[in-house]
């Protein structure tokens, strides 16, 4: 899961070492484990179904979902060296090594077949215009879904009208979402059927945007006088700002379970 669109991040710089985000987050997006339990839930039994997470970071709802079944399996796909080297540990120490796979590599390009696709938060590793996002992770389940398979569509939307003085202050235009009606009508115009649909709540946001910039924090308050100490002050400030001034009750986080019509 990659979220928010347009952040900021020195997380993967080397210098300065700045601490990976999982070292305070438990999903890159924001979910409580209540509502993840939820999502999986809402799937359907996954005995005998294959798994595929598409921009899966460090793969930590891949491997939740699998864990709910001896019989499921999983495959990860996400650029993040780290956080694959993250998750496939994580898979290792729950007895999930045998039944998950994870690979670093361009999720958008990934062309195997799944029963469940999960595309949470990342709708942008298909490519192409920022407008083109959710449509072409649409059309990609269509191509990738086994019959009888199911999408996990983890997306953004807006929940009011965004001001001008909002979009002036986040690095996301007007055009890039919709609102949650006008989303989940997308999903039907494109052969799916909604089974689930659900939403961020405010302190799933504020939580998860907090845990995020924790790191760059810790490393603020132990290095003064470096010589990036103003350059990842300026990148938490500015991920701040984007938060608070811009995307905070405007931008929502739909989720939504999705089957082929």
């Amino acid at each position: 899961m990659h979220w928010p669109p347009g952040c900021v991040t020195l997380h993967a710089m080397t210098d300065p070492e700045i601490p990976p985000l999982h070292d305070d987050l438990i999903f890159h997006g924001p979910l409580s484990e209540s509502r993840a339990d939820q999502l999986v839930r809402s799937l359907g039994p996954l005995a005998g179904r294959h798994v595929v997470d598409l921009g899966c970071g460090w793969a930590e709802f891949l491997l939740r979902a699998v864990a709910t079944d001896p019989t499921a399996t999983g495959h990860g796909v996400d650029l993040d060296q780290a956080a694959i080297e993250h998750g496939r540990a994580a898979a290792s120490a729950r007895g999930l090594g045998t039944r998950v796979t994870l690979e670093v590599g361009d999720a958008g390009a990934w062309s195997g077949s799944a029963d469940i696709l999960i595309v949470n938060g990342a709708s942008q590793v298909f490519g192409g215009e920022p407008t083109r996002h959710t449509v072409n992770a649409l059309e990609a389940g269509k191509r990738l879904l086994r019959p009888g398979g199911r999408l996990l569509l983890g997306e953004g939307f807006w929940e009011r009208e965004p001001s001008a003085e909002n979009l002036r202050r986040m690095p996301i235009t007007r055009e890039e979402y919709r609102s949650m009606a006008d989303l989940v009508d997308l999903t039907t115009e494109h052969g799916y059927r909604p089974l689930w649909i659900s939403q961020a709540s405010l302190d799933e946001w504020d939580t998860f945007q907090s845990q995020h910039a924790l790191g760059w924090e810790k490393w603020l308050s132990t290095h003064q006088g470096h010589p990036a100490f103003d350059e990842v002050k300026a990148k938490a400030d500015t991920h701040r700002s984007f938060w608070l001034h811009g995307w905070r009750t405007v931008l929502g986080m739909a989720y939504l379970t999705l089957a082929l019509a």
